[in-house]
């Protein structure tokens, strides 16, 4: 498939902190919540004003080593990318997908890497940006396949699995985004794959405000 890019395929996921950006005492990090519509019975035409289509969303949602619970593709932000480079680096070596990342963050966070949850003062603080990925890639294998399981959820479910405040804010501005987003169309419909097989679809003309990163 022949597409524009601005991240560059990867064999492996970067390791360590050499390039780790910081802002005094936060370590800065991009993820994205990856989406895409279930059924291929939407009027492409039509604005995602109309709430039932949220009825067709899907998110992507990822697990995490000796956790049960589910999180969004995130990880450290560095030195050589841009913040959205760096969400969608984060989304393909976690998650195996690849798509088109709305320029317009969902927001910002500060909050506690996982393993400092329980530590005092300002130790492991971090500061998150947070993007919508239209995914339009899914990949069979991907650099952390061993460590992280991806599940897409009905949007009106993921509330409910969100661990952490933050979580459930940026779903809320994700859905705002699609529903209330002007000169933002509905994504092509993907047909969702199953445990066997997993679809490959050509990326849709990039969004007014949006950045192709494939």
């Amino acid at each position: 498939m022949a597409s524009s890019s601005s991240v560059v395929d990867m064999v492996c996921a970067r390791q360590g902190r050499d390039r780790q950006r910081y802002e005094g005492c936060y370590r800065l990090v991009s993820g994205c919540i990856p989406y895409m519509l279930k059924d291929d019975d939407i009027d492409n035409s039509c604005c995602l004003k109309d709430d039932h289509v949220l009825d067709k969303l899907q998110v992507l949602m990822i697990s995490t080593p000796k956790r049960m619970d589910l999180i969004f593709p995130k990880g450290g932000w560095e030195d050589d990318e841009s913040v959205e480079e760096a969400a969608c680096r984060e989304a393909f070596e976690e998650a195996g997908v690849k798509g088109i990342i709305n320029g317009a963050p969902l927001g910002e966070w500060i909050f506690k890497s996982k393993s400092k949850q329980s530590s005092c003062g300002q130790e492991g603080c971090c500061k998150g940006f947070m993007f919508a990925l239209q995914v339009t890639e899914l990949l069979e294998s991907w650099p952390e396949q061993i460590t992280h399981g991806r599940r897409w959820v009905p949007v009106r479910e993921v509330d409910g699995l969100c661990r952490y405040d933050w979580m459930r804010e940026a779903l809320d501005k994700l859905k705002e985004q699609l529903v209330f987003g002007s000169n933002f169309s509905a994504p092509p419909s993907l047909e969702l794959p199953d445990s066997s097989s997993l679809c490959m679809v050509v990326s849709p003309a990039v969004p007014q405000g949006a950045v192709a990163l494939c």
